[in-house]
């Protein structure tokens, strides 16, 4: 029972360390998913970058709301068994879970198995990523690759050089063009 206890603190200071704060989908009030979902094995080459182009969320009870809304538009109009995306980043600064780690997500076509979703909530065409939301999600990228998720050598991709698509938006598209694993394809 020690041994447990002392891991869940050893597991509880990594996160602190990267200065993560993620919101679990039991916090924000996630559905259950309609249907068994696919397992995503560790060691992803890729980590794909999206926009929800809905709305920008700045605290998180606003945020919460959002992560409800996309869930039910990805379950009930899509027709997907869950929200698409890993994790998602709102504008509060704080990463929500989606489909969470080593869960495949519905997030780019062709590279769903291939690759981690993080979607920044909020239209980027529009909006400009928050300070906080880089820092958030650069120190998500840190703690995937620690966990073995993503290799180190990773490549990092906007949702538009994988589809067509305007997603992340011009302004998300232009931070992480600036950023370490960031290629073109």
């Amino acid at each position: 029972m020690k041994f447990f206890f002392g891991l869940l603190a050893v597991l509880f200071c990594a996160d602190a360390a990267f200065g993560l704060t993620i919101i679990s989908r039991k916090e924000w009030g996630a559905a259950p998913a309609k249907n068994a979902l696919d397992k995503l094995a560790n060691g992803k080459s890729y980590v794909i970058i999206h926009h929800t182009a809905g709305v920008f969320c700045t605290t998180k009870s606003a945020c919460i709301t959002q992560m409800q809304n996309i869930q039910s538009y990805h379950q009930k109009t899509q027709g997907w068994a869950d929200i698409g995306y890993n994790f998602l980043i709102g504008g509060d600064g704080n990463i929500y879970e989606g489909r969470g780690w080593n869960v495949v997500g519905v997030h780019a076509s062709g590279y769903n198995s291939l690759s981690l979703g993080i979607s920044f909530m909020g239209n980027y065409n529009n909006d400009k990523p928050t300070a906080a939301q880089i820092k958030a999600a650069k120190n998500l990228l840190t703690e995937a690759v620690s966990r073995g998720q993503i290799i180190a050598k990773y490549t990092l991709y906007g949702h538009r050089q994988v589809s067509a698509t305007e997603c992340p938006g011009t302004n998300l598209w232009n931070e992480i063009k600036t950023w370490a694993n960031w290629k073109t394809k």
